[in-house]
């Protein structure tokens, strides 16, 4: 297939990256939100899920064989719990718009206007099809040097941070041996229709409120406000 004009420079994200493609159209691809298609039918490329597909399991076995080789002494359950914590939305969409994804991914005009957590896991989503179409145009060793210079150095601060663990349960944890309290939580907000709930949970010390959390659920909500305690104490 010819090389393909769009408004993304692709030339200019392998030479950031220090990788000269060798399959241009591929690694647009791995840009290409299925949004994009709905406005540009005629687009010649095909959305980026698969590649996506492919990209989870690629990274799946990058983490998971650094993580086996790198700290034998580990157990099973706490490795896993720390590439979870590499792989998530949240990580993947920060490390993605670190690397400036956000000027390389192809959306309709209403999702360039999509903001937070949506944008994220649009991000997440683009960092996983970028890995398959890496893998694809380079093979496994460049992808696995790539996934290592800008995914695997989070690992520090996950373990630091404790980011690896259930908040709730690490910021009690903390909670009761710094000042022997018990963390409580309470809605603070609650807005948008019985399908698209969106709730504002305040975690609390004693009467002290720590900080707020949103999600779509109450759960979700609150282990944000526990994340946002864990920073704000810099526990």
């Amino acid at each position: 297939m010819k090389e393909i004009k769009t408004e993304i420079n692709i030339e200019k994200l392998g030479k950031n990256l220090g990788i000269k493609f060798k399959n241009e159209n591929l690694i647009i691809q791995s840009f290409c939100h299925r949004s994009y298609l709905n406005e540009n039918p005629g687009f010649p490329l095909d959305h980026n899920e698969r590649l996506e597909f492919l990209g989870d399991a690629v990274l799946e076995l990058i983490i998971t064989e650094y993580l086996y080789n790198k700290y034998p002494e580990v157990r099973e359950g706490d490795l896993t719990m720390w590439r979870a914590a590499l792989v998530n939305a949240n990580m993947l969409g920060k490390v993605a718009e670190e690397l400036d994804f956000n000027n390389y991914i192809l959306l309709s005009r209403g999702e360039k206007r999509t903001e937070g957590k949506a944008r994220y896991y649009i991000l997440a989503n683009a960092y996983e099809a970028f890995c398959g179409a890496l893998y694809l145009d380079q093979g496994l060793k460049t992808t696995e040097k790539f996934v290592k210079k800008y995914l695997v150095k989070e690992l520090e601060d996950v373990l630091k941070k404790g980011l690896h663990r259930d908040a709730k349960s690490y910021f009690q944890e903390k909670a009761q041996e710094a000042v022997g309290i018990t963390p409580t939580y309470s809605i603070l907000e609650e807005k948008g229709p019985d399908h698209a709930k969106e709730f504002t949970v305040g975690v609390f010390l004693d009467k002290e409120l720590i900080a707020r959390g949103n999600g779509s659920s109450k759960q979700e909500a609150e282990e944000q406000a526990a994340k946002e305690a864990i920073k704000i104490k810099d526990w």
